[in-house]
């Protein structure tokens, strides 16, 4: 998405109802930025029995540091 025509990714945590739980918006797409969001996410609202994710590299790499991978 643009933002001050400047291109910008939104991160977003969403529960299983479609409520919006945290949202981030930055410059790049990293590992390190997807490992805070999903961490600040699991701390402020609880571990979760699963979690989905839009197929992005950074998640696949997340998702492995923190265990959860398959």
């Amino acid at each position: 998405m643009k933002v001050n025509d400047e291109m910008v990714d939104l991160w977003r945590a969403v529960d299983q109802e479609g409520e919006i739980l945290e949202s981030y918006v930055t410059k790049t797409r990293a590992k390190a930025l997807a490992l805070m969001c999903t961490r600040k996410a699991l701390k402020r609202h609880g571990a979760t029995g699963t979690i989905t994710t839009n197929g992005l590299r950074s998640y696949k790499a997340v998702m492995t540091e923190l265990g959860n991978s398959n």
